[in-house]
């Protein structure tokens, strides 16, 4: 009996070692929500960070899958120099579109930044964004990201995708020709296109 005990008790020393090794398997992370910006100056693919800002993502998704940027336009445009500034989308002066407004994810909450390509949403003050949403050209961060003075609260803009594909829709988009002496009630003179880019459908795009 006690032969058979310590050869029980030597078979799990020598097995213990060799379970301890063998590779665990782990579930591979779902990839990221990707959408296609389909525009009269082409196709835009952008990464929605849903998980560094599920918020700010969320709010995002949420204008795709009800449609609500279906026909809205590209209508100001920011051109600070060649393939440098911003372009702004959304549903503008159309308020049957608006969602109600979200609560804000500034950039040092998040860790993303306003790089080339990145996609943010406008606000005015902390916590009024809804549904217009900018795509910086070229590095942004010193003036969107948050820091003392951008805006004047010092929070920025709460980024949440960035394109990975279509980057040179993007210049054209930016290189669009502007009216000078169009506004919206006052507003965005001198940025607004003579004739905006349209956005004809914004959809996700389904992984293979």
């Amino acid at each position: 009996m006690k032969t058979t005990r310590r050869a029980l008790l030597l078979a799990l020393a020598w097995a213990g070692p060799a379970l301890a090794q063998a590779p665990v398997s782990t579930p591979a992370e779902a990839p990221l929500p990707r959408v296609a910006i389909v525009t009269t100056a082409g196709t835009l693919v952008v990464e929605v960070e849903t998980k560094r800002a599920p918020i700010t993502a969320a709010n995002f998704l949420r204008y795709v899958d009800q449609k609500r940027l279906d026909g809205v336009s590209f209508y100001r445009i920011v051109k600070v120099g060649p393939d440098f500034g911003f372009v702004q989308f959304g549903p503008h002066t159309d308020a049957k579109r608006y969602l109600p407004p979200i609560k804000h994810e500034p950039t040092t909450q998040t860790g993303l930044s306003h790089t080339d390509g990145t996609l943010s949403v406008a606000r005015l003050g902390v916590g009024t964004a809804r549904g217009e949403f900018t795509i910086s050209v070229g590095d942004q961060r010193r003036s969107l990201d948050a820091a003392p003075g951008v805006p004047a609260d010092g929070q920025g803009y709460a980024a949440f995708a960035r394109i990975v594909e279509g980057r040179d829709v993007l210049t054209k988009i930016l290189d669009t020709p502007v009216d000078p002496a169009k506004a919206t009630n006052g507003a965005f003179k001198g940025e607004m296109p003579a004739a905006p880019v349209k956005v004809i459908t914004a959809r996700r795009v389904v992984s293979r």
